[in-house]
């Protein structure tokens, strides 16, 4: 999404335009939550045990935390080096609402700020992410910034 109000700020050859989003699909079943867990050595048995799971509040497994913030930035970080050469400098995430198993969400980031930094030779774009289900409940917000280079030839 780009706002018209704004012009884009060119790197390189490339506008980057603030407002721009971009989003990608995920889906936290039982299996893929126990598998991060276990590849994040994450032991909090909320993410492994089926029936310690069902006796907690969430009466079910959910999700780590680092499960959602690796999707969520692998996002970021897809996107922009489709583009440019980009690096992740910063990244803050609040956990607003535990994610269940079999829950479906839309990643989204949305670029919010851009500025030249020219002892980095480059740009610092800022973006405002979130994780959202299809009713529009939040269960994560996040703030990170890139470091945005013209691509190297």
């Amino acid at each position: 999404m780009n706002r018209p109000d704004r012009p884009p700020v060119q790197i390189g050859e490339t506008p980057v335009q603030i407002g721009e989003t971009f989003t990608q699909r995920a889906t936290f079943d039982a299996a893929s939550i126990r598998e991060f867990a276990l590849l994040s050595r994450d032991g909090n048995p909320l993410h492994h045990d089926e029936a310690v799971a069902a006796q907690s509040e969430f009466g079910t497994l959910i999700a780590s935390g680092p499960h959602i913030t690796a999707l969520m930035m692998g996002l970021d970080a897809t996107y922009f080096s489709r583009r440019f050469d980009a690096l992740g400098l910063e990244f803050a995430f609040r956990f607003v609402k535990a994610i269940p198993a079999g829950t479906a969400l839309t990643l989204e980031w949305t670029i919010t700020e851009t500025r030249m930094k020219p002892s980095l030779n480059g740009h610092l774009v800022s973006v405002e992410g979130r994780a959202v289900d299809d009713a529009g409940t939040v269960y994560t917000t996040a703030r990170g910034v890139n470091l945005v280079r013209q691509p190297r030839t």
